[in-house]
């Protein structure tokens, strides 16, 4: 729990309860009373809920998370839900945290649906940090005096601004990825095709979530013009949408990048599989005329021509290398060896 007054920020006292952090925001003029929850229950859901007088239908949302990233406002409340997100290159994966954001005059609540802060920091960490003080400035977004002063869509405009701003190394680790997937293909490395499978599948949950997040901060520039919102804030939300949407094209151009790729390895594969059933059919031929001439020697006539001939063995294995050699010479010419 942090206060923020006239954009300095201060701790709140020790176990201070969600309406006398309410009260202290309504109490005086340009006050912010943040509520973070790094490992929200159904307790501190249920308090917050009577502390703010919240819709039933709000609290259920809160209760069961699986949100899509969304923005409602119920009367005074407005409820964000976003996504934040964070790559892990050992196992080349995007792991998606969910974030409800409620948000009303003078008061922001933050729960991490996932127990976990943007920056990856798990939630009981998170917490722990936050109760020894040892929790820096950054990870509270609150560095900001003058920014601060703006209200409390300056601190959502913060957190919308780190979330945003965590799809930069996330994108850039895809592309590495994507970048080392494309020589793997041209080395005809076997495995490259599940690899590219399963990238794609990771670049397709940062499109769809920075897709959503998109629609929700356009929603959200949208409700600020509606409501006495500073317009320098709005200017800072404009900067937030400009990065989400870079950020959204680069997700799209990997995608289609990635499908590229996927073509041209199906493509190299089909040649290499064609190439293969060359050599295949050509040794088939080879082995073809000696097993030929080799069957009707063995059919065991009694009149048969050169049957009884004294070099007819002889002549009839070099009649099958002679054979052979000529079409392992047509085909070497042929390039199919």
């Amino acid at each position: 729990m942090r206060f923020i007054d006239d954009g300095a920020v201060e701790s709140a006292p020790s176990n201070i309860t969600a309406a006398e952090a309410l009260q202290f925001s309504m109490n005086g003029k340009n006050r912010i009373a943040l509520s973070l929850y790094p490992t929200p229950n159904e307790s501190d859901i249920q308090e917050l809920a009577e502390a703010w007088e919240l819709h039933p239908v709000l609290v259920e949302d809160l209760l069961h998370a699986r949100q899509r990233p969304k923005l409602e406002r119920y009367g005074e409340v407005l409820l964000l839900v976003v996504r934040s997100a964070l790559y892990v290159d050992e196992s080349e994966e995007v792991e998606l945290s969910e974030f409800h954001i409620l948000v009303r005059q003078g008061s922001i609540a933050i729960l991490c649906q996932d127990h976990r802060w943007i920056d990856g920091t798990e939630g009981h960490e998170f917490a722990e940090s936050i109760s020894n003080g040892s929790l820096q400035k950054h990870q509270l977004l609150l560095k900001d005096p003058k920014l601060l002063k703006l209200g409390s869509e300056a601190v959502l405009y913060r957190v919308l601004d780190e979330i945003v701003d965590g799809y930069v190394p996330v994108l850039h680790g895809l592309g590495i990825d994507k970048e080392q997937i494309e020589r793997q293909v041209f080395s005809g490395d076997a495995a490259v095709t599940e690899r590219i499978y399963r990238l794609s599948q990771e670049v397709i949950d940062v499109l769809h979530s920075t897709a959503s997040l998109l629609e929700v901060v356009r929603s959200l520039d949208d409700g600020f013009k509606k409501y006495p919102v500073p317009d320098e804030l709005e200017t800072y939300l404009q900067d937030v949408t400009d990065h989400l949407t870079r950020a959204n094209s680069q997700a799209t151009e990997y995608r289609d990048a990635l499908s590229q790729i996927l073509n041209v390895n199906s493509t190299l594969v089909a040649q290499r599989q064609n190439e293969d059933m060359k050599k295949i059919s050509g040794w088939a031929a080879i082995l073809f005329a000696p097993t030929l001439i080799a069957a009707i020697y063995g059919m065991n006539f009694d009149h048969m021509p050169e049957l009884h001939w004294a070099f007819g063995y002889p002549g009839a294995v070099l009649v099958m290398l002679v054979f052979a050699a000529a079409l392992y010479g047509v085909f070497k010419w042929r390039k199919w060896f």
